[in-house]
Order: structure tokens, then C-alpha cells, then sequence
């Protein structure tokens, strides 16, 4: 989009225009990728996998039609990303305006859910799928894609697709929940810290409880890959978890998650206990809660055997019916070129 066209014509983003400026750099490649919904095939896999995902929160609310469009307040004010933050930067953002963007994390949403129940936003709770479940949003799951410049290889693209939990609990919750023990023990201290207003015993039970529930969810998407693929006898059934102190605005402490997997160390997701200011703002601050996040596509491309994350966006018929709703399967290659029968 040259400069002049930025400036006279309006960005037409699934149905809604939004008046370009100075801050404006989406492209038209880029916005054509906002209607794809790649999560909605149902044998695509990242909507497999986002389906496995979702059958294990059985009770959380679960969201998967979200538009992209965020307000810079949403992304990055409201979780306490600095003014100088280098994620806020037209170099590594997707700009409508100076005011709107296409979101860089589902994250950007967790206020807006937090408080959709708060004020009755029946606009945000009418995309809620297993609402019964937490009809005040208390727990919730989002699956979304998001937009981050980057230059396009097998392993990175400008659009790529997020899971996002939250877990929010009352104090009278924190006091049901069971006593942590050494495997729930995580690292906590001046480096990590607990938040003023929170409790070192409060928050050790709540990470105790985020890391119980994230275990459980993935040795069971892992043991069912692994058993999709495997030979006979030579499963694995446990796969050892580690813990490493991390820094996000928006939680403290904070850890990112890894599994072993084949062999291999896997990063799965960044989570940690919520900021106070996040509740607080979302008027729910009588309560204390718990998130995480990842990215669907690089565990995706481990359970699928996908060698490339451009081949998600394919078209071609030779990707799309190798997969089939609710199952894990090894990904076959196939050729660059397409068929060409004999004449």
C-alpha cells in the first residue's frame, strides 16, 4: 500500500472500514488473511488441534470467532505494555491507524472478556461456545490468529494462530484448592515476584493449580499424538515438564512451560499469575487468576509432522485431505508441482 493510497482510501477489514494515517503499513496480503479461517476446517489441522485443546477445559467458556481488529488501548495498554515497548513499533506491528491494529497476541482480549460480564456485553458473550459452563467468564479459553511482521520461512509467517486460558479465581476458591506439593513447587523470588496485594501462599496455590491443569492438558494431547504414530510397544506415557522463571507484562511471576518430546525440549506456552490491574480494571478485583498462551502452529507442526508453517495455508487438495476432524495424523509430502496426468 503506497503512501497516497494509505492516505485517501479506506481499509475495508471484514465489513468494517477504518480511516488509514500515518501509522497505517497493513498490506492487502495481509488483510486478505483475516477472513481465511483456518480454525473453523474442521479437518484443518490447527482446528484439530484447537477442537483436542478445547475438549480438555470442559469448564471454561470457549471463544474461536473474535474479529482480529484490537484498539492499541486493548493490545498493549491494558496489560501493561510500556510506551516504549518495541512490540507497540510500526516495524513490528500491523497498524490500521494510530488507534487500531490487527491484535500481535489473543492476549489483548482478556480484559475485554474479564469485564464482558461485569457490564452484560451480550456483543462479546454472544461469540462464548460452552458459556454454561463459566456464564460470568471466569474461565475461559481463546483461539485466535494474529498478525506480527516477520519475514516468512518454514518455521515463521506474518500470521500464525494463538491459545489463550484464563482462570480466575475467589479467594474462598483459592482456600478449596489442594495443597501443593514438591512437584508443584516453582520458582518464586525477587526476580519472579509475587505481587503486592497478593499472598506468597495464595500464589503458590494458584500456580500449583495452573501447573496441574497445563500438565494434564498436554501429556493428554501428546500421549494422543504419540499414539496416533507410533510403532508397536514404543510409546511414550510420560513426558517430563520443566519450569523456567520468565518475564511478561501481564503476569508475575512468570514461567515458561517445556516438555520433552522426542527427544527434544519443546517451548509449549508462556503463563503466569494475572496482573492485579488487569482484574482490578475488569471490576473482578476480589479475585486472583491464572493465564497462558502459545502458539498453535509450532506444536501443530510436531504433532502432525508438518515441515513447514506455509504449508497451513495451503490450498492444494493433496494438503487439505490428508487430514480428518478429530484425529492426529502424520503429514505425507508431496510435490511443489502440481498433478499432471498423462494425456
Amino acid at each position: 500500500m503506497n503512501s497516497t493510497a494509505a492516505e485517501t482510501c479506506e481499509i475495508d477489514v471484514l465489513g468494517t472500514k477504518y480511516t488509514p494515517d500515518a501509522w497505517t503499513n497493513a498490506t492487502p496480503s495481509i488483510l486478505d488473511k483475516a477472513g481465511r479461517n483456518l480454525l473453523h476446517h474442521e479437518s484443518h489441522p490447527l482446528s484439530i488441534l484447537k477442537t483436542l485443546i478445547f475438549n480438555e477445559f470442559p469448564n471454561f467458556a470457549h471463544y474461536d470467532t473474535l474479529g482480529p481488529v484490537v484498539t492499541t488501548q486493548q493490545n498493549f495498554d491494558s496489560l501493561g505494555f510500556a510506551e516504549d515497548h518495541p512490540g507497540r513499533a510500526r516495524t513490528d506491528t500491523y497498524y490500521l491507524n494510530a488507534s487500531h491494529l490487527l491484535r500481535t497476541h489473543t492476549s489483548a482480549h482478556q480484559l475485554q472478556l474479564l469485564a464482558a460480564a461485569h457490564t452484560n456485553d451480550n456483543s462479546v458473550l454472544v461469540h462464548a461456545k460452552n458459556a454454561q459452563a463459566a456464564p460470568n467468564n471466569e474461565r475461559f479459553l481463546v483461539a485466535a490468529d494474529v498478525f506480527r511482521r516477520d519475514e516468512i520461512d518454514a518455521s515463521h509467517y506474518p500470521v500464525f494462530h494463538q491459545m489463550e486460558g484464563v482462570c480466575t479465581l475467589s479467594h474462598a476458591d483459592v482456600q478449596k484448592l489442594a495443597p501443593s506439593t514438591p512437584d508443584d513447587i516453582v520458582d518464586i523470588g525477587p526476580e519472579n515476584p509475587v505481587q503486592p496485594g497478593h499472598t506468597a501462599e495464595d500464589v503458590h496455590k494458584v500456580a500449583a493449580d495452573m501447573k496441574r491443569t497445563m500438565n494434564r492438558m498436554v501429556t493428554r494431547i501428546l500421549t494422543q499424538a504419540t499414539a496416533a504414530q507410533r510403532d508397536a510397544g514404543s510409546e511414550a506415557t510420560e513426558f517430563p515438564v520443566r519450569w523456567i522463571p520468565a518475564y511478561f507484562p501481564f503476569t508475575s511471576p512468570s514461567w515458561e512451560m517445556e516438555v520433552l518430546f522426542r527427544g527434544e525440549w519443546l517451548e509449549i506456552c508462556g503463563c503466569g499469575v494475572m496482573q492485579q490491574s488487569i482484574l482490578q480494571n475488569a471490576h473482578a478485583n476480589d479475585r486472583i487468576g491464572w493465564a497462558f498462551g502459545f502458539g498453535l502452529e509450532r506444536l501443530a507442526m510436531l504433532l502432525f509432522s508438518i515441515p513447514d508453517i506455509r504449508l497451513f495455508w495451503s490450498t492444494d487438495p493433496r494438503f487439505s485431505n490428508q487430514f480428518a476432524p478429530a484425529q492426529i495424523s502424520s503429514f505425507r509430502p508431496f510435490s511443489k508441482h502440481p498433478p499432471c496426468p498423462k494425456d
